[in-house]
């Protein structure tokens, strides 16, 4: 069984390098769990998110990584939202919520089939506060709020939402 404590989650967007790593920080963070596909960001606002430098940045404040690459929606999964958000004329970066397309096709794609008890178990069990990482400043514009709500609700922790 798990000992964990919380289960967060955070974004890149809207964050500078500092107050990135602060937050993690503040929050307790002992793991994170990189939840994108691809792990690098265009651009030098963002580099620090960048997969090595994320990671040195992180072993810097003792957080230990863990890149959980099946749990990021697919391609097609992906294109479904971007359709959505171009028939509304939306940006991902300023985009507040998921369609509902996008929520069941993740759902059917990543959470139905999850074994949370098996993923909490390569968390290692010195783990106590884990925080799942996307890009999207708003949680509810991202499936790793999907994700720890699910895995939250399972383990019967609380759930934050860490914003810029």
């Amino acid at each position: 069984m798990s000992d964990l404590l919380l289960v967060a989650t955070i974004g890149v967007y809207g964050f500078t390098e500092e107050s990135f790593f602060g937050r993690l920080t503040e929050a307790g963070a002992d793991l994170l769990c990189d939840v994108r596909r691809r792990r690098g960001l265009r651009g030098a606002t963002y580099a620090f998110a960048n997969s090595t430098r994320l990671q040195q940045g992180l072993r810097d404040r003792g957080i230990r990584y863990l890149h959980l690459k099946h749990l990021a929606p697919s391609e097609r999964t992906r294109d479904l939202q971007k359709q959505i958000d171009k028939q509304q004329a939306v940006v991902k970066r300023e985009r507040s919520t998921l369609s509902s397309a996008f929520v069941q096709a993740y759902t059917r794609e990543c959470l139905d089939s999850l074994d949370i008890d098996d993923l909490v178990s390569q968390f290692g069990r010195d783990s106590r506060v884990v925080v799942f990482l996307c890009v999207e400043r708003q949680p509810a514009a991202c499936h790793r709020s999907l994700l720890a709500r699910r895995i939250a609700e399972h383990l019967n922790v609380d759930l934050k939402h860490i914003t810029p």
